[in-house]
């Protein structure tokens, strides 16, 4: 779901943020502090744009991100795939930048540039050289002041995007799965299963006053998070921040609409079959806590020992013992991290396995994986080591790519807490988890009756039939 410009083979920004669960993570080796240091700078401006500021001197890189509060979960019901439209209208021009001049601008001053669509926001973000930052926020400032929205950039982005639909999903093998299926199969409400990558006919729909109304209602400085990381003087930040930002209008924000879902109480099973697909697939998602709550930091935990890395008791069992599959993926929140969200997400995994294996076995099996977390509690060793994964995950994030994963925190917490110093607090949250916290969660949360599995079978050839 990012805007394909043809400047990056592939998004810096969901590496970075997969860093900061890497299921191959060293170990810090060192005795560090508990829990991360982040310098933490918020405030917000008469208009209502939230800043943060982070200074980071060990390189000299500086990153801007804008994170709008609008993201393909919360679009308007007849216009799916409308936010990640949006997302690459937002480089077709604005007021003092021409069409793509934005992109022309970063990359001719030695930086890289990105921007995505996920469940709750659309993120833009630049990495470029430290004296080039009040540059950057002239530019970012500029577009948030004054898209350029006419009838041939939008017909012309209908195309791409559509486009994108067509080779990204509906010519790949496993196109929509298990990121699209498992959330349409496990909810209710319809912002959280609807395809959002966008149905075709909705998005060749879309009007310029659609696209004009959208840009009025969530591209407005009180829907928004402006973060400045890395190699900067924070005096400069702030006069640049408020000479470029402080005066753009801000119109109300759309209210979020209740994404809220009932407690799930059977078991959802959905089978389809994939014509393009060579292998049968199974994908399985437990409806999470809140976020925030102490069984959604459980959770946390439970996903470094269920799932992350080759020491996962799903690799052990699935991969190693029973060699269903070579490789078992997933975690909270397919599209990111488990912070960078705000509302229903599953805890989820996937296979692609061999034939010979029904779905029906390997479900048996994780069945018996999951009762070993719910019948008692876990030890305290296997704790601290699923916060020693995550602390070192976590700490590789603070310096990757100019510190754009640091960025992503650091936006979420102030979009969605409105306490980007929450940053700070990760460790000491999953240090609170205990045994029992953990056994509580995963029955509760792990149980049968709360899950969804998504079952892709092969298309049968004809003389496979006969």
């Amino acid at each position: 779901m990012k805007v394909n410009t043809g400047r990056l083979p592939v998004s810096l920004l969901l590496i970075a943020l997969m860093a900061v669960f890497a299921a191959g993570a060293i170990a810090q080796t060192s005795d560090q502090a508990k829990g991360i240091n982040v310098p933490v700078t918020y405030y917000k401006l008469k208009n209502g744009l939230k800043v943060v500021l982070s200074p980071e001197h060990s390189a000299p890189l500086t990153t801007v991100a804008v994170y709008y509060n609008i993201g393909f979960r919360i679009e308007p019901r007849d216009r799916t795939g409308f936010a990640h439209l949006f997302e690459h209208l937002m480089f077709q021009g604005s007021k003092n930048l021409g069409k793509m001049e934005f992109v022309k601008l970063v990359q001719s001053n030695g930086g890289i540039l990105n921007g995505s669509t996920r469940f709750d926001f659309t993120n833009y973000f630049a990495v470029v050289p430290s004296n080039k930052l009040e540059t950057l926020l002239w530019a970012e400032a500029d577009r948030m002041k004054g898209l350029e929205i006419n009838e041939d950039n939008l017909k012309n982005q209908q195309g791409v995007v559509g486009n994108e639909v067509k080779v990204n999903v509906l010519n790949q093998p496993y196109g929509t799965f298990p990121w699209i299926d498992l959330p349409m199969a496990a909810f209710t409400n319809w912002y959280n299963s609807h395809n959002f990558y966008g149905e075709l006919a909705d998005i060749e729909a879309a009007t310029l006053e659609d696209a004009s109304d959208f840009f009025d209602k969530y591209y407005t400085p009180g829907n928004a998070v402006l973060v400045v990381t890395g190699d900067f003087d924070e005096k400069d930040a702030k006069a640049w921040v408020a000479k470029y930002f402080e005066n753009i209008p801000s119109h109300k924000a759309e209210a979020i609409p209740d994404l809220t879902e009932p407690r799930q109480t059977e078991e959802k099973i959905v089978t389809r079959t994939d014509k393009l697909a060579t292998k049968p697939a199974v994908g399985f998602g437990y409806q999470m806590p809140e976020r925030g709550t102490p069984e959604y930091y459980a959770m946390g935990v439970l996903n470094q020992l269920l799932v992350q890395g080759e020491d996962s008791m799903f690799y052990q069992e699935l991969v190693k013992d029973k060699q269903y599959t070579g490789n078992v993926s997933g975690g909270i929140n397919y599209l990111g991290n488990m912070f960078n969200y705000n509302g229903p997400m599953l805890f989820a995994a996937d296979l692609i396995h061999d034939e010979k294996y029904s779905a029906k076995e390997i479900m048996g099996t994780v069945d018996q994986i999951i009762a070993k977390v719910q019948d008692k509690p876990v030890e305290q060793k296997d704790i601290d080591r699923a916060i020693v994964k995550l602390r070192s995950g976590l700490y590789d994030t603070m310096t990757q790519f100019g510190g754009v994963g640091r960025a992503d925190l650091l936006a979420s917490f102030a979009l969605f807490d409105d306490d980007p110093s929450e940053i700070n607090r990760i460790e000491a949250n999953f240090r609170k988890v205990t045994p029992e916290l953990v056994q509580k969660t995963a029955k509760e949360y792990l149980r049968k009756t709360n899950r969804t599995v998504v079952i892709i079978n092969v298309e049968k050839k004809a003389e496979e039939t006969k």
